[in-house]
């Protein structure tokens, strides 16, 4: 093995970059977040997502998963760190540690970039006003299997490059464009100007049923706020409103239940053609 710098002051200040970049603010402000556990670690290394730097704990370099990613990234010529289980504890956001994380540098798509992604027609599925860390990153896992051209967060919904949800996304987030902090009238406008549909999600029993619309056409389907749905606005310019169908006593889906089902109907859809 490749020996390694160690790092074993707590008050490093990579050791300090990585605590500050577990809060919103410091994402933004530094525009890098954090990828954690070998799993995550090893979609972040295939992908073109840029990595600024790795940690490997002294119990992570015993992992041979995790070794092999720390082989790719000197070969990459991207640094490693070597630091002690107790400093790597500070570093980490998770509970129980895997004593491997990388620091990404975040990466800005187009929406030329986004509607040019897949030679299928544009399938997007917007976020509006998500606020679950879990719920969003369980969406972009979701959208990215099922064959999204990506996914757009408008300017009210939950940051995406929050540990939890890097973390939910199974490392999905790095396999589909992402554009974030969209405002509602570029939306309105890119959909407008493209001939892209715009679909909003509701809970109103008059609006289509989700299986009796055209999903292979280009489309953006907008899943809304856990508690309050889809936002006015939106809803004021959809193309068309869809609702799931439900027996029994609950008054609604999960969103990330939701999603699921909209967007397999559309991949269903787009397969048998």
């Amino acid at each position: 093995m490749v020996e390694l710098e160690r790092i074993e002051s707590p008050t490093n200040p990579k050791v300090k970059l990585v605590v500050k970049l577990h809060s919103a603010g410091h994402r933004k402000e530094e525009d890098k977040f954090v990828a954690e556990g070998v799993r995550l670690a090893e979609m972040a290394v295939k992908s073109d997502w840029p990595v600024e730097f790795a940690f490997v704990s002294d119990t992570g370099t015993d992992n041979p998963r995790a070794m092999d990613i720390v082989n790719t990234l000197i070969k990459k010529e991207c640094s490693v760190y070597q630091v002690s289980d107790k400093v790597y504890e500070k570093a980490a956001d998770t509970v129980s540690p895997q004593g491997l994380l990388l620091v990404m540098r975040n990466r800005i798509f187009s929406w030329q970039e986004l509607l040019n992604s897949k030679d299928t027609a544009p399938l997007i599925a917007v976020l509006d006003g998500i606020q679950d860390p879990g719920n969003a990153g369980t969406i972009i896992r979701t959208a990215e299997a099922l064959g999204c051209s990506g996914v757009v967060c408008l300017e009210n919904t939950v940051d995406v490059f929050a540990d939890k949800t890097v973390r939910s996304s199974m490392g999905s987030v790095f396999n589909i464009p992402i554009i974030t902090n969209v405002s509602y009238d570029d939306l309105i406008d890119v959909c407008h100007e493209n001939e892209i549909s715009l679909v909003a999600t509701t809970l109103i029993e008059t609006s289509i049923r989700h299986y009796l619309a055209d999903y292979v056409s280009p489309c953006a389907i907008v899943f809304g706020n856990e508690g309050n749905g889809v936002s006015e606005q939106i809803l004021r310019e959809a193309d068309k409103k869809v609702y799931i169908p439900m027996s029994g006593k609950s008054e609604s889906l999960n969103v990330s239940a939701a999603v699921a089902i909209l967007l397999y109907e559309a991949f269903r859809q787009r397969s048998i053609l």
